[in-house]
């Protein structure tokens, strides 16, 4: 009897093996972190452009950085300032850096057109230039006078850039127009010499000085001295004239009558 029921129970066993075996299986699905490249080499991952900023961000636009903005401000103040004390004081050690910064912004800019449209929008004179007046001269064009009295010895012809007027002995050379002195020293062909830029952006040159009168950044009216004529062998003055637009020299004959 005893044997009949364990062999009873052994089929139950078998069957509930059987059974459990035949039963599907539920496989976990395990999600795979794969590592990226970053990770596997030891760097944090990278943010994803993607994904937008943190609202607590205060990010600037990549080319655009507001101290170093101001820092540039701050300095084109300063070097304005000190610009403006150098060419309000008339020491011997201003003399170069003057002229450097006169050289290096008479081509590029226009310091008599500057001139005259702040007259016409504030009717005063620009701060930064003390022997400036204001005069009705100063702001409208005036026609071009003779920078001495005197005759023509040498024509344009026969230069291409200048003519050579002779004068009496220790004669002045006047201004034939207002404008900025933008240039003294040695030009080659013309000796010693004072530019004058007027507000039509045209030049004047008056060469072979033998004293000069003004200033570099000076504003001169019409027919204020520039200098005086050197003197030739024969006791007699001789000056150099010019008139420049642009690029080229025109004839002065065509822009003043001489006699």
């Amino acid at each position: 009897m005893s044997s009949r029921a364990d062999d009873i129970r052994k089929r139950m066993a078998k069957r509930k093996k059987e059974m459990e075996k035949n039963k599907p299986v539920q496989k976990k699905s395990k999600k795979m972190n794969w590592l990226q490249d970053e990770e596997r080499h030891g760097f944090d991952q990278l943010p994803s452009y993607d994904s937008p900023p943190p609202k607590d961000s205060n990010t600037n636009h990549p080319l655009f950085k507001k101290e170093v903005f101001l820092f540039k401000v701050l300095v084109s103040a300063c070097l304005f300032l000190i610009v403006a004390i150098m060419f309000k004081n008339d020491g011997a050690i201003f003399e170069k850096p003057k002229a450097f910064v006169v050289e290096a912004m008479d081509k590029n800019f226009q310091f008599a057109t500057v001139i005259n449209w702040y007259e016409e929008q504030f009717g005063q004179t620009f701060a930064l230039l003390p022997k400036q007046k204001q005069t009705e001269e100063s702001v409208e064009e005036a026609q071009p006078s003779l920078p001495a009295t005197g005759k023509v010895l040498q024509a344009f012809e026969q230069d291409g850039q200048k003519i050579s007027i002779e004068t009496n002995m220790g004669e002045k050379v006047e201004a034939a127009n207002g404008g900025v002195v933008e240039f003294i020293g040695e030009k080659p062909g013309f000796g010693q010499t004072v530019i004058i830029q007027h507000a039509d952006q045209s030049q004047s040159w008056y060469g072979n000085l033998a004293e000069i009168d003004v200033k570099a950044y000076d504003y001169v009216e019409k027919s204020a001295e520039v200098g005086e004529a050197a003197t030739k062998e024969d006791g007699k003055g001789l000056f150099y004239f010019a008139i420049k637009k642009g690029d080229d020299f025109v004839d002065p004959s065509q822009v003043i009558p001489f006699e």
